[in-house]
């Protein structure tokens, strides 16, 4: 295994190791609680008395709760802007608890994703079998946490955070190959938040971020993998849509390391995110790096998460991908995919 290739996996799989140990410790930060920071006490009880009088039947308390508590963040000419002040009260209200594991990214079980035409020539190169096949339809997930590392810094206007998330493509139908797991990919990341409160044209500015992200499938040549990107991230919101503006730099490496020169072709400098709540429906889309290229290559990915009944702790998820870059393997494969499955938490 050569010197660099040492380093990416390790450095993922050590930075991953590194992250997720927070997730069994008490994380303390200055002087600060979460009942600092929640709102009062008194109207948010008013608040919930008023709306189980208007709920609906399968509301539950936590969902009422939280909608009250979220209400007391922003301002009365503005309660239309909901979205984000939910998560953001409940990312809040549990950053200083315990134990307790907080979404970054969506997290997702793909149950069937079936890709029209599967990527062979890595895997015939990897393995010296130049007549192995893929199949078309596998499962795929994305596990993606993050924890405080230091947060209510400079009189509650600025957290730091790390994260780490994997997303694994499962060959979990293909007998031939033992049902082995096609590709994986790691996503430490570490950023800086601001909480932001400027409007234009009714569009509320509610957080921007500035961090550092390294990506790699953590494999030997000649399919190895990763790239390292210093990024900034915009959020917006006006009423149920949120979208986001996410530029990114490229750290260079030495040409003789570099397995992936050419990366930046296919995945960009950056993506646009926009998502839209329905109800309890949530439909989203990603864009990267079609604009600069011309529509020739870059990426679009659609996600719908729905409620299955009246089951508030899972919901029905359905994943839509054309383009390049679906994984690090693939960043120079164009591929259609779509899948069907479950998300425990969503992008909303």
């Amino acid at each position: 295994m050569r010197l660099r290739n040492k380093i990416s996996y390790y450095g993922a799989l050590g930075a991953g190791i590194f992250l997720t140990a927070f997730l069994g410790g008490v994380i303390y930060h200055g002087t600060a609680t979460a009942a600092d920071s929640a709102p009062d006490k008194t109207a948010v009880q008013d608040c919930l008395l008023r709306a189980l009088e208007t709920a609906p039947v399968n509301a539950t308390i936590d969902e009422l709760r939280t909608q009250c508590q979220a209400e007391k963040l922003i301002d009365n000419d503005n309660k239309e802007d909901s979205l984000l002040a939910t998560r953001i009260y409940t990312d809040d209200a549990n950053v200083l608890r315990p134990y307790t594991l907080m979404a970054h990214r969506p997290n997702y079980f793909l149950v069937a994703s079936y890709n029209s035409d599967p990527n062979t020539d890595p895997w015939r190169e990897g393995s010296g079998d130049y007549n192995l096949d893929l199949d078309n339809i596998e499962a795929q997930f994305q596990v993606s946490i993050k924890v405080p590392l230091a947060v209510e810094l400079f009189n509650n206007k600025m957290d730091v955070f790390g994260a780490y998330t994997v997303r694994s493509y499962w060959q979990m139908y293909n007998k031939d190959l033992s049902a082995v797991f096609r590709e994986t990919n790691h996503s430490p990341e570490v950023w800086t938040q601001f909480h932001s409160n400027w409007s234009f044209w009714g569009i509320k500015n509610t957080l921007n971020a500035f961090g550092f992200i390294h990506q790699s499938n953590g494999r030997n040549e000649p399919i190895s993998r990763s790239w390292n990107r210093i990024f900034a991230s915009f959020v917006f919101e006006k009423g149920n849509l949120v979208f986001s503006i996410k530029p990114w730099y490229r750290v260079p490496e030495d040409s003789e390391d570099d397995n992936n020169s050419d990366i930046t072709d296919y995945m960009g400098h950056g993506e646009f995110v926009a998502a839209y709540k329905w109800h309890r429906n949530t439909v989203a889309v990603m864009t990267r790096n079609n604009l600069e290229s011309g529509f020739d290559k870059g990426a679009v990915e659609a996600t719908w998460s729905f409620p299955l009944g009246n089951y508030t702790y899972l919901k029905g998820y359905v994943q839509g991908f054309t383009g390049y870059g679906q994984s690090m393997i693939d960043y120079d494969s164009n591929e259609t995919s779509i899948g069907i499955g479950f998300a425990m938490t969503d992008i909303l």
